[in-house]
């Protein structure tokens, strides 16, 4: 467990420098008239990840947290059956994504993941997952204007674009 914390920091911290030097060829700082640049929350964002990281690193060095004192696998088996299962989900909803859209495979995987993985109700289960496609709609197609891959059924939502913009 110990050097699974070192090394998630080390590559979070690669991962955050990245991103600042990324979101840095847009402006960072405040334009006049406009707001913020367009590498602002992104820059931002990352640095306090970077400094996050460097957080972690001073504690496992000084061994203050309960990863950073403890020398047992990182994974057992159980971990990482759910890894490969969790994983495995995700994958499968990315690659539905092309095929039935955004909206609709992110209710395959909540389907997937409460009842099959959770164990939890159908109930339960239906009451998250079908509105997530309405919710998920509502929130980014129209109310952010950024629109998420319908796939094969981007003609059924011609009429609801129509009503809403």
């Amino acid at each position: 467990m110990r050097r699974a914390e070192i090394i998630t920091a080390l590559l979070m911290a690669g991962l955050s420098l990245y991103l600042m030097f990324k979101s840095a060829e847009l402006p960072i700082g405040w334009i006049p008239g406009e707001g913020p640049g367009g590498g602002f929350w992104p820059f931002w964002l990352a640095a306090i990840m970077f400094g996050s990281t460097i957080w972690v690193m001073v504690n496992w060095y000084r061994r203050t947290s309960p990863p950073s004192q403890s020398e047992d696998p990182y994974l057992d088996a159980y971990g990482l059956k759910m890894f490969i299962l969790v994983g495995g989900g995700i994958t499968g909803m990315i690659a539905l994504v092309e095929i039935i859209g955004m909206h609709l495979a992110v209710a395959v995987f909540l389907i997937y993941y409460i009842r099959f993985l959770g164990g939890h109700s159908w109930k339960v289960t239906l009451g998250v997952s079908l509105p997530s496609p309405v919710v998920t709609f509502l929130f980014f197609d129209i109310a952010l204007r950024k629109f998420l891959p319908t796939g094969f059924m981007d003609p059924l939502y011609i009429p609801l674009y129509d009503f809403f913009l």
